[in-house]
């Protein structure tokens, strides 16, 4: 049986092609992430995981997709309901906190039932980044807010809602994006904030939620910490920001390494990114000939990773539905709100 490899790709289309399906079983991938092109409806989108498992075998395989709340929302409406954006929630938070932490931990429930009725196991959120004045709209209103300790408890919150739904979270982006002036979609942003304020105000939602099981990079250079990389690809920054000053344990993937932000080959990208201590790396283009390439340059993932990724499919099922009850209650919130 071929070893898994330590990355996280992608598809082209809503159906397992036969090439696809072919690499995945030579080349097997930590894990697999869905978009918008790749959900229709519940129906198609069960067959789809279904060839996924099919395909990657007995691997412990990762399925993964970005389902946020507002723009950031995949499985989107007609098929499944609409989420709200999470300045929503921390709008609500500011002026009822009780209400706002109720909001956020259904949410995360309401998105759980979503993703594990189809069999996906995780969701690319909370976004924990704080919201400055000069944050750039790649995150905007995707970020709870500007106050650290709120956007921390409502991140554990919606963390704690997915988990009582029977989903992995995943704590983004790490060390903090807010003050990024550009987006790192499309180029490299530089943030020149000193240490100090940094662990005052950007480190400590991601503190408050370094329990969280999977947390995943962001493309940015932050000069105090380490002038010449960004943090996907500084093994100080990781070592001392990510692993120390956060505290953070779990699986850390990167960001999507096509983004503007990198330069070089993929395949180069994504050893730097390893090397520099993720432990998964996230390709999100789906196109065939470059995930082959990509995942034919990668050593295979090794035991210890796999069974971490075995441990973590492995968690117990849904303990709280998001039933119409809870549905009621949180459309209750928000209109309150």
């Amino acid at each position: 049986m071929s070893p898994v490899r330590p990355a996280i790709v992608a598809l082209a289309g809503p159906e397992l092609t036969a090439e696809e399906a072919a690499l995945f079983a030579r080349l097997p991938p930590a894990g697999v992430i869905l978009f918008a092109r790749n959900c229709r409806d519940r129906a198609q989108l069960r067959r789809l995981v279904t060839d996924l498992r099919t395909a990657c075998g007995p691997r412990p395989t990762l399925l993964l997709v970005d389902q946020e709340g507002g723009r950031v929302q995949r499985l989107g409406p007609p098929a499944w309901r609409a989420l709200p954006a999470m300045a929503r929630i921390g709008a609500l938070a500011a002026r009822d906190r009780a209400a706002g932490l109720r909001a956020a931990r259904l949410v995360g429930r309401s998105i759980a039932h979503d993703l594990a009725e189809v069999g996906i196991d995780a969701t690319a959120a909370p976004c924990l980044d704080l919201r400055f004045p000069e944050t750039t709209a790649a995150i905007g209103d995707r970020s709870f807010g500007a106050d650290p300790e709120l956007v921390g408890v409502l991140g554990r919150a919606l963390l704690e809602g997915l988990a009582e739904g029977g989903v992995l979270g995943v704590i983004k982006h790490l060390p903090g994006h807010g003050r990024a002036r550009l987006d790192s979609h499309h180029a490299l942003p530089v943030v020149r904030a000193a240490p100090a304020e940094l662990a005052a105000a950007d480190l400590r939602p991601f503190v408050a939620c370094a329990f969280a099981s999977l947390g995943m990079t962001a493309h940015l250079v932050y000069e105090a910490l380490d002038p010449e990389r960004p943090a996907t690809l500084s093994p100080r920054l990781i070592r001392e920001t990510i692993r120390g000053a956060i505290g953070f344990r779990g699986l850390l993937l990167s960001d999507d390494l096509n983004m503007g932000a990198l330069s070089g080959p993929l395949p180069e990208r994504a050893r730097a990114a390893l090397e520099a201590g993720c432990d998964l790396v996230l390709a999100c283009r789906g196109e065939l000939s470059e995930t082959a390439a990509l995942l034919a340059s990668l050593p295979p993932a090794g035991a210890a990773l796999e069974e971490r990724l075995a441990a973590l499919l492995e968690r117990p099922g849904p303990r709280a539905p998001f039933d119409p009850a809870a549905a009621a209650e949180l459309d209750r919130l928000l209109g309150a709100g």
